[in-house]
């Protein structure tokens, strides 16, 4: 059975960092989409993906502060959240998909983790 499962969220304060992780098992995913995203106002927001060959994108409110990157070894994907922000507080998940093509929408990925909260206050 496959399983995806966060961890890293937590308290910080504005202009802080977290790395968020998010472990698979049950197979691995390395020539597969994996991305975030974030939960907020009611709505599941792209974040940031990764794909096969290796190619990263961003939504355009993270990009330069966060970074998408993973780990074959430990079958583990990372996003590196610099420079926080109050806006950036909302509950994240990790999302993988079979296939490299990195999509946008949540509906294209097939796993899902049950989610990590980040809150960011000043």
């Amino acid at each position: 059975q496959v399983a995806l499962v966060e961890s890293g969220g937590g308290l910080v304060r504005t202009g802080g960092s977290l790395r968020l992780s998010c472990a698979a098992s049950g197979r691995t995913f390395n020539s597969d989409a994996m991305a975030w995203f974030r939960q907020r106002h009611g709505m599941r927001e792209f974040v940031a993906a990764i794909g096969s060959p290796v190619i990263t994108d961003y939504d355009r409110s993270v990009k330069g502060r966060f970074t998408i990157s993973r780990d074959i070894a430990r079958n583990t994907l990372y996003l590196q959240m610099n420079n926080l922000k109050e806006e950036d507080t909302a509950v994240y998940y990790c999302a993988a998909r079979t296939g490299g093509t990195i999509w946008y929408t949540p509906s294209k990925y097939d796993y899902w983790g049950q989610g990590t909260q980040v809150t960011v206050s000043s």
